[in-house]
């Protein structure tokens, strides 16, 4: 399927939102896909657990792409076990210096209960300093409700994220109210919702 233009019609899918409180995290994604001005799919999952549920991981960008960097990332934390800042440094340089993997579109959030980074393929593992992030189409909208929630209330960081992409959903026309979401607790487990 082509453009008018005779180019690919863009898919634009994703808002993930990463929220940290202590040692308690929580990641949280839309289900909209869009290609065009078509809602393709309403219910798709943007998030996964990684390493036995101790990892959390989301993607903006495209669903092959993203699944190929999560494969690469689990390699990664394979070779440098209980060190995520070593695992998504070493998946940045191979992304931008790799032939294939630099053609990859998208962008990934992770998580443990001690980091949480934005990683792209131009070699950026980005840590923010309010221990949230957003990515995809409502990231900024979701990023700078969960920003506001966690500097002003006492919710938990999956209160926060839930309530950020609820928001992001009213304001933006490509991420929709079916969230899927993320925890990694306190200790006493971990947590998935839908």
């Amino acid at each position: 399927m082509t453009n008018s233009n005779g180019s690919r019609p863009r898919v634009r899918s994703t808002t993930v939102v990463a929220v940290r409180r202590g040692d308690q995290v929580a990641m949280a994604a839309d289900g909209q896909v869009t290609m065009g001005d078509t809602v393709v799919k309403g219910t798709a999952t943007k998030v996964r657990t990684l390493k036995g549920g101790r990892i959390l991981a989301g993607f903006a960008g495209g669903v092959a792409d993203a699944f190929t960097l999560f494969e690469k990332l689990e390699e990664k934390l394979e070779r440098y076990p209980g060190n995520l800042t070593r695992a998504c440094v070493e998946l940045a340089k191979d992304w931008r210096m790799d032939r294939y993997l630099r053609r990859l579109d998208a962008l990934l959030l992770v998580a443990d209960r001690g980091h949480l980074f934005l990683v792209s393929g131009d070699g950026n593992v980005l840590e923010p300093d309010e221990d949230v992030a957003a990515i995809g189409s409502g990231g900024a909208f979701a990023l700078a409700a969960a920003r506001a929630l966690r500097s002003r209330t006492e919710l938990s960081p999956a209160e926060i994220a839930r309530e950020a992409l609820l928001i992001a959903a009213e304001i933006c026309i490509y991420t929709n109210d079916s969230i899927t979401l993320l925890e990694l607790g306190d200790g006493s487990g971990e947590g998935v919702s839908e």
